[in-house]
């Protein structure tokens, strides 16, 4: 049985990926600041659910805590909580930005490993974007190069950076980041872009359940490896 920790999956592309694991036998836990929101998504999906606010260190704590009461280990976690912060930019929208979309993948993580290390194949997958990726933010073909989300972009390029230190410092846990692709999500619909959830979460899923030989410290969007 493997064990899996979505954060931020009461919607969206965490959901979606707490349904594509499901249908592969995993046991989900969803992981949602809002419990009523978390509790109805997981039980729509038939999953299990903890009250996780990657901004509140007591929440995270408690959240891990009931997983090893319950499980006593984590196979899987999936870094999905994340805001656009795509308002004034400032002070505080910085914290937020970063409390959220950095800090909280660490907060997470720190709480975390002492269960992923109890796991043979443990794999960690850091729901990113290119935005954060020097190299597409620079380049006038890519649609990332004219997308002015400053505090957004600079805190997923620390949440990647984030996971390739993680990479490095836990060799026998499988850390990576990925592009999910536009999708057509609540965060990207002042856009109007995106694509349906369910393409966009199988990348997450193919980095979710890579084998005991799958690589670690990567940028990855459905193709691959990107630059960054």
């Amino acid at each position: 049985m493997t064990i899996t920790l979505i954060t931020g999956a009461n919607k969206g592309i965490g959901y979606e990926t707490a349904r594509q694991l499901l249908e592969l036998g995993h046991t989900v836990y969803i992981g949602a600041r809002d419990t009523e929101r978390g509790e109805k998504a997981a039980a729509t999906l038939g999953a299990r659910f903890v009250q996780l606010d990657v901004t509140d260190d007591a929440s995270v704590s408690s959240a891990l805590a009931t997983i090893e009461e319950a499980e006593g280990v984590l196979d899987v976690l999936v870094h999905n909580a994340g805001i656009l912060a795509d308002g004034p930019v400032d002070g505080p929208a910085a914290l937020r930005a970063f409390d959220t979309n950095a800090v909280g993948l660490v907060r997470v993580t720190e709480a975390a490993l002492p269960l992923l290390h109890r796991s043979p194949n443990a794999v960690v997958v850091t729901v990113s974007s290119s935005m954060g990726s020097f190299w597409a933010v620079t380049n006038p073909d890519r649609s990332e190069f004219g997308m002015p989300l400053a505090l957004y972009a600079a805190s997923k390029a620390a949440a990647t950076m984030l996971t390739v230190q993680y990479a490095k410092s836990q060799p026998d846990i499988k850390f990576n980041a990925l592009e999910p692709g536009p999708t057509a999500t609540d965060m990207t619909a002042a856009f109007g872009i995106g694509r349906p959830v369910e393409e966009s979460a199988r990348t997450v899923v193919r980095l979710a359940t890579l084998g005991i030989d799958g690589p670690t410290g990567t940028l990855q969007d459905e193709n691959g490896p990107l630059p960054w």
